[in-house]
């Protein structure tokens, strides 16, 4: 019996240190991944080929269906617009005659992806230009949406959605959000395609989002390395690629910039300090360094206290009885020693110094605010 409990328990230990091995063999895998994605990302998720992106697209339309919580006859608009729509459908009415609290005139914006073709469905925007107390239960007429080329590109039509509602009293009302917005899902169907080549005299340009000169520079390093002498940065911002003669046609250049996108590129930028005086919130980038300072910090708090006291006159006197204030002012303050920041330090090694002297967030802000004046913290410091 001691024999099988030994046994049992060199089974149990030998699969102990065999889930201690896997786990290392997966840290030891997981660790080069994640320092791999820290060092380098790919160019599609910093940058951007010029010409690729989105369009907005408005119109102004009428919504209809509603329960007498559309525009009032003081809004002309809304009437105008509603006899325009009925003249198109045959049926004449005279402006004055047309009396209803059930429609609204709205304005309709969509925004419409880069190769957007027609037969597309986009999702559409719907708000109030009237005084509508609210566009729930209604249904959108067709409307036209144009660019701002005043070219019609989509039309949109159909019912409201307003994730909400909007119930007045006599004395009260009750709201969830707002009730004179609303939203179309798959409300615009595109007619028009915006036609643009992303050859531009047989190259193409890579827009940085947030442009810096090392991260165009070592963007240009990394086409090199695949395609060399095909790029040049411009400035700080656009980089432009010439492609090699087998990508000069439309159809092969699709692969070739999937190729660029997929390149990796350690992103650089300023080191700054942001700092949100209204919610007390610090961020920091990994690149602040901060000269040798020394630092102290302490609060001074002031108590006063109100103690009334009642004075009663001498007896027999002519005197009367009246209070007295009688105040207490108490001042301390807290003792802190003065604490050295060595030079060259990283922000964790600023927060951990820092935190010795128990500041709270607020106290933090002002900490870097007076080392930025003092010449010591080497940053930008953005203060929101």
């Amino acid at each position: 019996m001691h024999r099988m409990k030994n046994k049992i328990h060199s089974m149990n230990m030998i699969f102990v240190y065999a889930r201690i091995g896997f786990f290392l063999v997966v840290f030891s895998f997981l660790v080069p991944c994640v320092k791999s994605g820290n060092a380098a990302m790919r160019v599609k998720d910093i940058a951007y080929v010029k010409g690729v992106r989105d369009n907005q697209l408005y119109g102004y339309g009428l919504v209809v269906g509603l329960q007498g919580t559309g525009d009032s006859q003081i809004f002309r608009v809304t009437r105008q617009l509603a006899v325009n729509i009925f003249e198109k459908l045959g049926v004449l009415i005279a402006e004055a005659d047309f009396l209803s609290k059930n429609i609204a005139a709205v304005t309709v914006t969509v925004n419409i992806p880069a190769f957007a073709r027609p037969g597309d469905k986009l999702d559409v925007v719907v708000s109030s230009i009237g005084d509508s107390k609210s566009l729930e239960g209604g249904v959108l007429l067709q409307t036209a949406l144009q660019g701002a080329d005043n070219e019609v590109y989509a039309v949109a039509q159909g019912p409201l959605s307003i994730g909400g509602y909007n119930i007045e009293g006599q004395s009260q009302s009750v709201r969830k959000n707002i009730s004179t917005t609303a939203y179309i899902s798959n409300g615009a169907i595109v007619e028009k395609e915006i036609h643009f080549s992303i050859l531009q005299d047989k190259s193409i340009s890579v827009v940085l989002r947030d442009p810096d000169f090392t991260t165009a520079n070592r963007l240009v390093e990394a086409i090199h390395a695949h395609y060399p002498n095909a790029a040049r940065a411009i400035d700080a911002a656009v980089v432009t690629i010439v492609p090699p003669k087998e990508f000069q046609s439309e159809d092969a250049i699709i692969r070739f910039v999937a190729s660029i996108e997929e390149l990796y590129v350690k992103p650089d930028s300023i080191a700054r300090v942001i700092i949100n005086e209204r919610t007390g919130t610090i961020v920091a980038g990994e690149n602040v360094r901060i000269s040798t300072v020394a630092v102290a910090h302490g609060n001074l708090s002031i108590t006063i206290t109100e103690k009334p006291e009642v004075s009663q006159p001498g007896a027999f006197s002519s005197g009367q009885t009246a209070i007295m204030p009688r105040t207490e002012i108490q001042a301390e303050e807290e003792e802190n020693k003065l604490n050295i920041i060595q030079e060259g330090v990283t922000i964790a090694d600023v927060a951990r110094a820092l935190n010795i002297l128990g500041v709270t967030p607020r106290d933090l802000i002002s900490i870097f605010q007076a080392i930025k004046r003092a010449g010591a913290l080497h940053a930008e410091l953005v203060i929101m």
